[in-house]
């Protein structure tokens, strides 16, 4: 079994392997909180859900976007 190091932070944008059951049926969350829970917020209902870290790299599927580093020098 091989070991992936998952290259994930603070405000990307993930796709998961399942959609949440809301009426947008959405696989895209954005990452609002990092710990040892993930919080992730459905961009389709702007529902939020805590995951353990464990269970959110087992669900993860992609990373559609990294977070944009809004600093101006």
């Amino acid at each position: 079994m091989t070991s992936t190091q998952l290259d994930y932070g603070l405000y990307d944008i993930v796709e998961m392997k399942k959609e949440h059951p809301c009426n947008t049926r959405s696989k895209i969350f954005k990452i609002v909180r990092m710990g040892a829970d993930i919080k992730i917020e459905c961009q389709g209902c702007k529902n939020v859900i805590m995951l353990t870290r464990y269970n959110f790299n087992k669900r993860l599927k992609r990373i559609v976007s990294k977070a944009q580093d809004d600093k101006t020098d």
